[in-house]
């Protein structure tokens, strides 16, 4: 994680003022509540007054790093404040041995044994509970070559179409079917989309059965050749304009510090901006303007302005070295930040390991 460089008027402040910010911070993060002078005074390793550390917290507020939440109340970070205690203080730790063997084990046993989505998934339901916030995983839809199609009749007039692709990924759709079709007309259609699909991408089997509707024309009757039809037409509309996805696991966990009615509007706002497809893409295009692990506090980024949340990510790679999606965790602005951007950067890892 690069460090920026940081306002001078900030840089430059004195050893006292710094090691009595830094331990407001701490207290904060740890408890969530504003911290007095009085605390403060017991929680600092020189001796000083209580009135000596108010005139600090004093000058603190006036450089916009703390605030009073209340009257008499003590100082919390603002979100300056936590931006400048991550880029000047922060001592990132270190993924603990147990944690490491669970992201490991849980994250190679999905990935040997299940499909592509599978194993993200259980990346982002595994950074949730090990952060208790919501785990998230942004995936391109690379062009993976299909492996098998069948029709599942549900009812007279709906099938389910399944698309296997050769990596494991499993996409279901349910169709309307034509009047009167039969079950061997469904397994005439699925044999011939099978026939000239395999080994193809969506892009290319669209192309190649356009290509061949005389040849569809002959070997199929009507309703078999409009079967065919419908399932390549409701697989070219599956979100063929929306180039990534997202995988969130622990949402609720974000209610745990939620006290009244506007705070839940405004995290049902971030998800329905971060679920658009200009969100997806703004976040994909954040977590690539960086090399490893970033972090969005608040109102750094649009998408986390209103709700006053925080975002640590990290891209995962391809075999070519290319990013591919990218993962993280979404919680409060007071999120142990020291903890999860290691944790954070290891399940990256072991995530890119897995795809080369």
């Amino acid at each position: 994680m690069t460090k920026p460089v940081l306002d001078p008027a900030l840089a430059n402040l004195d050893t006292r003022s710094r090691d009595i910010f830094r331990h407001m911070v701490d207290s904060y993060l740890r408890d969530g509540e504003p911290v007095g002078s009085r605390s403060l005074s017991r929680l600092l390793p020189n001796a000083l007054s209580p009135a000596t550390i108010r005139n600090v917290m004093s000058d603190l507020e006036h450089l916009g790093l703390v605030y009073a939440p209340h009257i008499s109340a003590g100082r919390m970070p603002t979100q300056q404040g936590l931006r400048f205690f991550v880029d000047a203080f922060m001592e990132l730790g270190d993924v603990s041995e147990e944690e490491r063997r669970s992201i490991d084990a849980q994250i190679k046993t999905s990935g040997k044994s299940d499909s592509l989505d599978s194993m993200l998934t259980e990346a982002s339901q595994l950074l949730s509970g090990m952060s208790r916030g919501a785990g998230l995983v942004l995936a391109t839809k690379s062009e993976t070559a299909l492996k098998h199609v069948e029709f599942i009749q549900l009812e007279k007039t709906k099938a389910l179409t399944i698309l296997v692709s050769q990596n494991g990924d499993v996409e279901n759709r349910v169709i309307d079917l034509p009047a009167g079709v039969t079950a061997s007309q469904l397994n005439e259609a699925t044999n011939f989309l099978n026939a000239h699909i395999r080994g193809r991408t969506l892009v290319e089997a669209r192309n190649e059965i356009a290509r061949l509707k005389e040849e569809t024309r002959t070997a199929l009757d009507t309703l078999s050749q409009e079967l065919v039809d419908r399932g390549m037409a409701v697989w070219a509309g599956a979100g063929s304009d929306l180039p990534i996805r997202m995988i969130v696991r622990g949402r609720a966990n974000l209610l745990n510090d939620v006290t009244e009615e506007t705070d839940f509007e405004r995290l049902k706002l971030l998800f329905d901006d971060l679920e658009t497809k200009e969100g997806l893409m703004q976040l994909l295009d954040l977590t690539e303007g960086g090399s490893g692990v970033r972090i969005f506090i608040g109102s750094e980024n649009k998408l986390f302005s209103l709700s006053g949340s925080s975002l640590v990510v990290a891209p995962y790679r391809d075999q070519n070295s290319r990013v591919v999606g990218a993962l993280g965790v979404i919680g409060p602005t007071r999120l142990n930040y020291a903890r999860i951007v290691p944790m954070v950067d290891y399940t990256a890892q072991v995530i890119s390991r897995m795809l080369r």
